[in-house]
């Protein structure tokens, strides 16, 4: 959670400026790290959201016109969706959505399918999204050549003496230096249509009603990109037999039976794919994977700078989790390869 701290009178006043009063608490809600949350409880039983936007990773008033143009967008087409109530930087306001629950982990294939299938619907329905473009909030985030460069600013710069030990992850890096631009360069070449994606598919940002009705949520990163990076993010996140920093690396592998589930969820709602989006599903989750281990990687060398950090090498156990995420995956690849083609 956000260190920030606010005084009851600076929330009410955030709230009153978007025309909320007699609210009779507001409280600290969710387990987000970047924008801090609060449950609102009025007196009249309404139940809202209010944000601080993290203004030093998002630039407000891109955010704000993204999040407003693809909110009301889905609402015009009668789809379910946040609906914002207020909005003034760094505050918003959401309507509470009541009834629906959400979960932290997928713990068995249907969980997995019914997440693939939400994102893949939330892509789809946002196809036609009229021009403009959405503003790139964080530019080149899932760009795996641009990770590739900082990192070897990092090692270069060897700023806190640790490059000797990564000599393994830097290696592991290296061997896959080719394969690592391969989305970016068939994007630039225009072998794969850029689409609006959301850039965060982890099972927390589905909310999910009795009725089976789902809303996707955490839209702070819905830009433009490809639809191979989201698909590729739920299959490091969802397929993932242990969590992101364990330890133990004999118990991290890629579940196959959760990876078909995705497969399969996926494709029932992603009619918009080319073949070569399609071709290259099961190839996207190990690159997202070495992806983000090279983050890891990278924060570790910088001094722990970005991601926040429990103990000294816990971005290093990070990255080698997210390696040995990547070596299952490729150990894996005709059998995925194959579950893919089933599907298709």
């Amino acid at each position: 959670m956000s260190a920030r701290e606010y005084t009851r009178e600076q929330l009410d006043a955030a709230l009153a400026s978007m025309g909320v009063t007699g609210q009779t608490d507001v409280a600290r809600y969710g387990s987000g790290h970047i924008n801090d949350t609060f449950k609102v409880e009025t007196k009249s039983g309404v139940r809202y959201i209010l944000q601080r936007v993290n203004t030093d990773i998002f630039p407000p008033d891109m955010l704000k016109s993204n999040v407003l143009r693809v909110t009301e967008h889905l609402a015009k087409k009668g789809i379910k969706s946040l609906v914002v109530k207020g909005y003034e930087n760094p505050w918003r306001l959401y309507e509470f959505l009541e009834g629906y629950t959400s979960t932290d982990l997928v713990t068995n294939p249907a969980q997995a399918e019914l997440v693939a299938g939400a994102f893949a619907k939330f892509q789809n329905d946002l196809a036609d999204l009229p021009a403009p473009r959405l503003g790139e909030i964080i530019p080149k985030f899932h760009n795996t050549v641009d990770r590739l460069r900082l990192l070897d600013e990092a090692a270069a710069a060897d700023v806190k003496g640790r490059k000797a030990k990564v000599a393994g992850e830097l290696a592991f890096v290296d061997a896959r230096r080719e394969e690592a631009a391969k989305i970016v360069t068939m994007m630039e070449r225009g072998e794969i249509p850029e689409r609006i994606t959301h850039n965060d598919t982890k099972i927390n940002n589905v909310m999910l009603a009795p009725d089976g009705t789902n809303v996707v949520i955490d839209l702070d990163t819905t830009m433009p990109g490809s639809a191979l990076y989201d698909f590729g993010d739920m299959v490091r996140t969802s397929s993932a037999a242990a969590a992101e920093d364990e330890k133990d690396l004999s118990k991290v592998y890629s579940k196959k039976e959760y990876f078909e589930a995705l497969v399969k969820g996926y494709l029932a709602q992603a009619k918009f794919l080319t073949d070569a989006e399609k071709a290259n599903l099961a190839f996207s989750g190990r690159l997202i994977t070495l992806t983000i281990g090279i983050r890891f990687l990278t924060d570790y060398l910088a001094g722990d700078t970005y991601f926040r950090t429990a103990y000294d090498d816990h971005n290093l156990v990070r990255c080698r989790t997210q390696f040995k995420m990547v070596e299952s995956m490729e150990e894996q690849s005709a059998e995925y390869e194959a579950i893919v083609r089933k599907y298709s």
